[in-house]
Parts: C-alpha cells; sequence; structure tokens
C-alpha cells in the first residue's frame, strides 16, 4: 500500500487519501516530472481475483480509452505490480455532485448546466458504443470551474457485450437509479438505460431527493415500474414534461437524446460548444504500461476463496414471487427462534469479510461453500453439542444483499445469546435493516 510522500514507480508522488471502496483507494498525487496532480486509483489484485472482476477492470481500461471528452474524467495510464493495479486519472478536486445535492436542492439554472454537460458526456459515450450503467450524483465530479467530469466506468459496457437480440442481459447499477427495463433482466437498450439514469439525477438535482423510494427494496421497484412520479411545487410545466419522457417506463416511448437537445427547457442557455467535441483519435493511445497490468490481470490466477463469484442472483421478480404483499421481509418463512435475515446495502465482499472478522472473534473456524455459504463451527461442545452456524448471501444487485443466518446444530439458547449479544451489535455497520424491522437510516430520520 503506498504511504504519503513515497515516489510510486518513479514518477509519481503520493498524496492523500481520497476515499476507499471495497476493492481500490484513490489518493492525491503529484508527476514527478511536471509537477501536474492527478488522482490514483490503487486496485488490489488479489480480492478482483478473488470476486472475479478481472474482466470488469479490463473493460474500464477498453472504454475509458475510448471516451475523452471535457466532462468525462481522463484515464492518463495503468500501472500494475504483481498485487496491484494503478489508474492515474485525472485529478477533479471540487468533490462528488452528490455532496452538493446532499446539502439541499439546487437552483434551476445550475441543474440545468450539470445536465446539459451530463448529456452531452452520455452522447458522446453512445456515439462510441459505451454504456455507463451506474450514472448517479456519485459518480458525477466537479473540476475547479464547478464543471461537471462523468467517472466510475467499472460496469459500463461495450457494443461486444450485446447478445444476439442486440440486447444488454447483465443487471447492475444503483437500485434507486436503475431503469424497470434492466430490473426486469429481459434485455434492455444501454442507451435506454443511462436516459432513465439521467432523467433520475435531473430529478434529484431539482427536488433535493429522489423520485422513487421507499424503506423497502420491493415497493421500491414497484414505483419503478410504473414510474410514479410526485411533482414538488416549484417545478416548472417545461421540466415536468421533460420528466415525464426521461422517465416513461417503457424504452421504446422514452425519451432519445436528439430530442432532449431539442427540448426547450434543455436549450435554455445551452453552450452550443458542448456537442462540439470531437475526438482526436491520435490521442486514443495509452502507454505501453498498459499492456503489463492487463497481463497482471490475465495472469497467476488465484485459488482460495471462490464464494463471491457463485452467489445466488435474485432478480425483482424472483423475489417478488418468493414475497407477501411486496413485502421484503416476505422473502423469508415465518420468523424463527433459529435463524435471522438482514438485507445490506454492501458489497459481498465486504458482507463476508465482517462474517468471518465476526467468527474469529468468536473462536468459530469458518469454511466457506459454494453459492455465497460460509458454515461456522464452534471448538468447544455446548450442552446440545457444538454450535454451528450458517449465513447464506442473496445478491438482489452488486450493492443489494439478503443475507441468512441460521443455527444448524447445537443449543438455541447458546445461539441467541451470541446473536443477541455478539452478532447483532457487531454487523450493524453493514445491515440496512433486519427481517421486520425498519431500516437504521430510517429509524435516525423518524
Amino acid at each position: 500500500m503506498p504511504e504519503k510522500g513515497n515516489i510510486l514507480m518513479q514518477k509519481y508522488e503520493i498524496g492523500k487519501l481520497l476515499g476507499k471502496g471495497s476493492f481500490a483507494k484513490v489518493y492525491h498525487a503529484r508527476c514527478v516530472k511536471t509537477s501536474h496532480s492527478v488522482a490514483i486509483k490503487v486496485i488490489d489484485k488479489d480480492q478482483i481475483l478473488k470476486c472475479g472482476l478481472m474482466d470488469q477492470i479490463s473493460r474500464e481500461i477498453s472504454v475509458m480509452k475510448l471516451v475523452k471528452h471535457p466532462n468525462i474524467v481522463q484515464l492518463y495510464e495503468v500501472m500494475a505490480t504483481k498485487t496491484k493495479i494503478y489508474f492515474v486519472l485525472e485529478y477533479v478536486k471540487g468533490g462528488e455532485l452528490f455532496n452538493k445535492v446532499r446539502r439541499g436542492r439546487l437552483k434551476e439554472d445550475v441543474a440545468r448546466k450539470y445536465f446539459q454537460q451530463l448529456i452531452s458526456a452520455v452522447d458522446f459515450c453512445h456515439s462510441r458504443g459505451v454504456y455507463h450503467r451506474d450514472l448517479k450524483p456519485e459518480n458525477l465530479l466537479l473540476d475547479g470551474s464547478r464543471n461537471l467530469k462523468i467517472s466510475d466506468f467499472g460496469l459500463s459496457a461495450l457494443p461486444d457485450c450485446k447478445r444476439q437480440d442486440g440486447l444488454l442481459h447483465t443487471s447492475c447499477g444503483t437500485p434507486a437509479y436503475v431503469a424497470p427495463e434492466v430490473i426486469s433482466r429481459k434485455g434492455y437498450d444501454g442507451a435506454k438505460a443511462d436516459i432513465w439514469a439521467c432523467g433520475v439525477i435531473l430529478y434529484v438535482l431539482l427536488a433535493g431527493y429522489l423520485p422513487f423510494q421507499d424503506k423497502n427494496l420491493i415497493d421500491m421497484y414497484k414505483k419503478i415500474f410504473k414510474a410514479e412520479l410526485k411533482w414538488p411545487s416549484w417545478f416548472s410545466s417545461d421540466i415536468r414534461k421533460l420528466l415525464r419522457r426521461l422517465l416513461h417506463p417503457n424504452p421504446s416511448a422514452r425519451i432519445s437524446i436528439v430530442e432532449i437537445m431539442e427540448h426547450p427547457w434543455f436549450r435554455s442557455g445551452l453552450d452550443g460548444r458542448l456537442f462540439d467535441y470531437t475526438m482526436d483519435t491520435t490521442d486514443n493511445v495509452m502507454p505501453v504500461d498498459m499492456n503489463s497490468a492487463l497481463d497482471y490481470l490475465n495472469t497467476n490466477t488465484v485459488e482460495g476463496n471462490q464464494a463471491v463469484e457463485k452467489l445466488t442472483n435474485l432478480n425483482a421478480f424472483d423475489i417478488i414471487s418468493l414475497s407477501n404483499g411486496f413485502d421484503l421481509s416476505g422473502i423469508f418463512e415465518e420468523s424463527s427462534d433459529k435463524e435471522a435475515k438482514f438485507t445490506s446495502t454492501n458489497t459481498a465482499l465486504t458482507i463476508i469479510t465482517k462474517l468471518e472478522e465476526i467468527a474469529t472473534s468468536l473462536r468459530l473456524k469458518v469454511t466457506k461453500k459454494g453459492g455465497g455459504l460460509l458454515k461456522m463451527v464452534g471448538s468447544q461442545p455446548g450442552r446440545k453439542g457444538v454450535m454451528s452456524i450458517n449465513a447464506e448471501i442473496f445478491r438482489v444487485t452488486p450493492n443489494f444483499h439478503l443475507v441468512g443466518i441460521k443455527k444448524t446444530n447445537g443449543d438455541t439458547v447458546e445461539y441467541q445469546k451470541v446473536m443477541k449479544q455478539c452478532m447483532r451489535p457487531a454487523l450493524k455497520d453493514i445491515v440496512w435493516a433486519w427481517q421486520g424491522e425498519q431500516p437504521e437510516k430510517e429509524k435516525q430520520q423518524s
């Protein structure tokens, strides 16, 4: 792990940590030769290999080679060692657009400027066959001049991701920003799905909150399928008309980017240069170091934890068919004193790591099985034999999971004590809601 003041590969002096996720950390850095500021995304190779994300990282590199645009974070080069992959990126010092919205809704002219820049960049991506698939305010950065920059192309799709029907079939993205056709997993047009996300973003910028939200994931999906929109009093008729077309549940009836650019609200104060940008193809050449990065990604297969790769996937319709009245807790059978269920907005790797930490603290031996199953077994027998606990993880989206914890052997009273005094408190940081209970964030707000 790089430390502040270290020189990375004799080229970049590492500065402060800017942020971190499940698989990467981002540092501010300075080019030794030019003193130019950059951001360096440090990706742990072992983690992405264990989670089967090699293709995703390779695709992110390929995509970012294609999309050099003033409103897209630029990838300067990719470097690698045997343990780390380094993305050297444009340094965008203004932070996430999400942080501005969190402080309250934006003025209409400000929101429109960001939306115009967003559409310009998305149009550029689509013209090169690139579909972002995870557009949201957290992935939109602001530079020193308050210009918008799209980042995080890790879930993006290229033309070769399409099947013979010409549609994409991988469900991904963030639940509140995902189009109805993506949730249904029947195949979708990547461009139309991105346009839906742009509509959700515009609503959030203008309203200060999400158009489709509910403490129950399935109720939220139900609202998305119906596109049930409620209008704040300050939304003008032009904004409402545009949003109805952006957030049309039928993708074939949804507005196109060409039509967005012709809409009167969008055209107000539009900088014509936004849509005149062309890319010099000679700029499309990445440094030779990219090849070494891909070599490191695609060689030396790591044996060991494959649990994350083989999680059981649940789409909205799977959940609906298992649930009662669109109540997420209805997925599970009647509550039992021998098991507990919770939902989490963390990645599978984060959940597994947390469960392993808890098991270690309780002196339980952990064995990982296929399909996201972890077996935790005690070292000493109790009143009714050795306590054994299973934890099973089901994936709804990459960042929304269902987790079941069940006693499979041992004394029920002992199990309940372990759950109440140890497991539940230790899991607090990653639990969105326990079965039949209100989500933590909702509790804090009520």
